[in-house]
């Protein structure tokens, strides 16, 4: 299809999309473009997710505004349906690409889902169709990846291009539609349809570019929060060494003007920040480039669920034959995303050192059950993620249910004088100030 055909179809809306992967990114896009009035067709490994999606029902869990209610409209309206069989696409004019992009344990990328979806893709693709990966990329992989496993399948000309979401669990829609977007085109052409189709749910601005641009804006600005991250992270350690709070700092220091400085806590999860520094440094390995700060930035913030355990060691002269309880497995407050999960680290270190573990989160099925329950007989509890549950716990009651008060904020999450004034030992990260 020529691209002046496709442009005129995306304005009136009639473009029929295509959507890969389900997840926490792909889902909510379908959704949105479903919203517009798009014949949209979602494809998905994961039967149970397939089937409830199709009855209407969001399989997204945590505190989501808006998803659940979308989901329900545009099933209802039949303009959204889910499939595994990549069937469904062959007569699509445009098709996103999102699938999970992970690094192996030597933090290379690994694109397994990715390779996989675009040899499914390129083997009943029609000719003249857009392929958007929106999945985050080490730069490079759309030259390099992409275009070369759909150019192996498919004889017939397609246009290719990359759009990297910027979504986080909890603002998902809100994201979706307020966040600017970066569209990489394979040529200045290509990437003026994908503005125009962008336009059709982003309020933001939409600003085009080449595949190389597109890539390096999405892993330069998750590497850079990483980088301020493990400041963050180190001037907290810095504090406990000094005896000060690092909270006290952070507020006094960002009255400076220009002088930010993010959250420390007990360490860093998800899909993203822990993954997207790798894909940029893994992007000029073998060249003469000395990528230094951030390795040295993803090993603090990898690390921080050790020093939570050293927090506990010390609290309570050892952990081992000792229960402690998790509050929070989700890696992000009021989500169910357990994604390199920070608690889960944990969990391996508590019971490498002989630990009895509990875990509680409101959010994850296998751990939602009654927190007072799981508190009997612990020695402390050490909080985790920052779910808004937390805030309001009924704290008489879980002291009398702990066998030893001691409680361990990694979240600056509780008031310090009022848990020491209901009779908790509290130690919170990043401040032993008197």
């Amino acid at each position: 299809m020529p691209l002046a055909d496709l442009k005129q179809q995306i304005a009136d809306r009639s473009a029929r999309i295509g959507v890969i992967g389900l997840g926490y990114v792909g889902l909510p896009v379908a959704a949105l473009f479903a919203q517009k009035g798009f014949d949209v067709v979602g494809i998905d490994i994961n039967d149970e997710r397939v089937e409830k999606i199709n009855q209407g029902i969001s399989p997204i869990e945590g505190k989501e505004p808006g998803l659940a209610e979308l989901i329900a409209e545009v099933v209802a309206s039949g303009k959204l349906k889910a499939a595994t069989d990549y069937s469904f696409l062959k007569d699509r004019d445009v098709v996103l690409i999102d699938v999970e992009t992970p690094v192996n344990d030597e933090h290379i990328p690994e694109y397994h889902a990715l390779k996989e979806a675009l040899k499914s893709l390129a083997a009943i693709m029609k000719p003249g169709v857009l392929v958007i990966v929106e999945s985050t990329i080490m730069p490079g992989t759309m030259q390099n990846v992409v275009q070369p496993l759909l150019e192996m399948k498919c004889g017939e000309g397609f246009y290719l291009g990359n759009c990297p979401e910027r979504v986080m669990p909890g603002k998902l829609i809100r994201n979706l539609r307020l966040m600017s977007r970066v569209v990489g085109g394979d040529s200045p052409a290509t990437a003026g349809v994908m503005k125009l189709l962008y336009q059709q749910v982003v309020e933001a601005e939409v600003d085009e570019a080449d595949w190389i641009t597109a890539e390096l804006v999405k892993t330069v600005e998750n590497t850079y929060r990483d980088v301020q991250i493990a400041f963050a992270n180190e001037v907290a350690l810095i504090c406990e060494a000094m005896g000060a709070d690092v909270w006290r700092v952070r507020e006094l220091v960002r009255k400076s003007p220009g002088r930010e400085m993010l959250l420390p806590g007990a360490g860093v999860g998800g899909h993203c920040i822990p993954k997207d520094p790798w894909l940029l440094a893994s992007a000029v390995r073998g060249l003469e480039v000395d990528v230094r700060l951030i390795p040295a930035a993803r090993a603090v913030n990898s690390e921080m669920p050790r020093h939570v355990l050293q927090l506990l060691k010390d609290s309570l002269g050892g952990v081992k034959g000792k229960k402690i309880l998790l509050l929070g497995y989700a890696y992000l407050e009021n989500s169910d995303d357990t994604r390199n999960s920070p608690s889960d680290y944990l969990l391996r270190l508590l019971k490498e050192e002989g630990a009895e573990v509990a875990i509680h989160d409101p959010y994850v099925e296998q751990f939602n059950g009654d927190l007072y329950a799981l508190a009997e007989g612990c020695q402390a509890a050490a909080l985790m993620t920052a779910h808004s549950e937390y805030k309001a716990l009924n704290f008489a009651k879980l002291k009398s249910q702990m066998k030893h008060p001691l409680l361990v904020d990694g979240r600056n999450l509780w008031d310090k004088a009022a848990l020491k004034t209901a009779g908790f030992e509290l130690v919170r990260l990043g401040d032993f100030s008197a």
